[in-house]
């Protein structure tokens, strides 16, 4: 299996990162979300490799196949962890999609290295630009809903990531998106992170403020949410969209957070259709 090693920390350890690369052409690098790992791409990486992309996709630290550290799960950390698979597989004119909490590593690591490697950006229900409210970020959620997630998980995480799956595809007494069977996969992929790493990234993604990393993607860039997305509500969307203002904006009618499943023809043409194109954003 393929694996790169990160960037050794202070202590001189490093982790292995697990990663899939498939297809030829210029290099699409997908990001996965929380709780889950590379694997919930499974409908983006069976299309666009046929659309002459090559697309690698890892698992982040703590979760999938890759290592398990018993620390360092924050933003820095996790650019630097981005920072070196593009580095060891020597990837340029790259573009750049994540997932939720995988649009944070995008900025994060904008902000530290910029776009030199960098074609485009995609963002797709991301927690950019800040998610914790604040004074002077009104709009975020309170500390106590995240306090509230990471209790819940550190007391029976297989029932919280039930509940939670349920409500990541907007599923309800009426309303049926996905099937029992989609929703059991997505229970297995959650699993196989790290109890950690899940409470550890909660922590990272409400309390890490974006919008200065934001600020500095100059690159084409396609942002993607739904207006039925109770995980990361869909005004994130608007926001950073108004601090990109070179940025298209495209806003799914009626889509839950797990948009990469509820609508994956829709996705997987608009990704092609962006990351194909040689004047996005102008």
């Amino acid at each position: 299996m393929p694996f790169i090693k990160t960037i050794p920390d202070a202590t001189g350890h490093t982790v292995n990162l697990f990663y899939e690369d498939l297809g030829m052409g210029n290099p699409v690098v997908f990001i996965h979300g929380w709780p889950l790992n590379h694997e919930m791409w499974e409908y983006q990486l069976s299309e666009l490799p046929m659309q002459n992309m090559r697309c690698i996709a890892y698992d982040r630290r703590g979760f999938g196949k890759s290592d398990r550290p018993l620390k360092n799960y924050d933003y820095d950390t996790l650019a630097d962890d981005l920072k070196s698979l593009l580095d060891q597989l020597e990837l340029t004119n790259v573009t750049l999609v994540g997932f939720s909490m995988g649009g944070g590593e995008i900025a994060r690591y904008i902000g530290k290295y910029g776009t030199e490697r960098i074609e485009k950006v995609v963002l797709i229900s991301a927690v950019t630009p800040y998610m914790l409210k604040t004074d002077d970020n009104p709009e975020g959620a309170d500390k106590s809903a995240f306090d509230e997630m990471v209790q819940k998980i550190s007391e029976d995480r297989p029932a919280f990531f039930t509940a939670f799956g349920k409500k990541f595809y907007g599923v309800d007494l009426f309303h049926q998106p996905v099937s029992q069977p989609m929703l059991d996969w997505n229970q297995s992929l959650c699993m196989m992170s790290s109890a950690v790493a899940t409470m550890d990234c909660v922590r990272s993604f409400s309390e890490t403020d974006f919008r200065k990393d934001v600020l500095k993607i100059k690159v084409p860039t396609l942002i993607i949410h739904g207006d039925a997305d109770n995980i990361v509500p869909v005004t994130a969307g608007k926001r950073t969209s108004a601090l990109l203002t070179h940025a298209t904006y495209i806003e799914y009618e009626g889509t839950p957070h797990g948009l990469f499943i509820t609508d994956k023809e829709r996705l997987n043409a608009d990704l092609i259709y962006f990351i194909g194109s040689k004047d996005a954003n102008g």
